[in-house]
């Protein structure tokens, strides 16, 4: 008799799972403090993962076979970088700057 293939979505659950175990683990270990916000995020995206298999409901804000959205699964590895002690935050763009104009368009003319 063959053994069953393993479910895709059990084992995306299990991984997910896992890794918001170690990094919580990890923090604890070193004695990093998370943030009230990171230590709520780390609870309730294990429960909705228990819970539903998946943390996000739009199927469009990830993978169909993925327990973590993709924002979800970038937040979780900054909160583990932060817990090992290599806490550089991933740089965030400088959103939408003025660009700077020629001074000849810069000042009006007066004839």
């Amino acid at each position: 008799m063959r053994a069953k293939p393993p479910d895709p979505k059990e084992q995306a659950k299990k991984a997910a799972l896992n890794a918001l175990k170690r990094a919580k683990r990890a923090a604890e270990k070193s004695g990093v403090e998370l943030s009230d916000w990171e230590g709520e995020f780390l609870t309730s995206v294990a429960q909705r993962v228990e819970t539903y298999g998946r943390a996000f409901a739009d199927p469009e804000k990830g993978a169909r076979g993925q327990a973590l959205s993709g924002n979800q699964a970038i937040k979780l590895k900054e909160i583990a970088r932060k817990a090992k002690g290599e806490a550089k935050p991933m740089k965030r763009g400088k959103g939408f700057q003025r660009r700077g104009r020629p001074e000849a368009e810069a000042e009006p003319d007066e004839d």
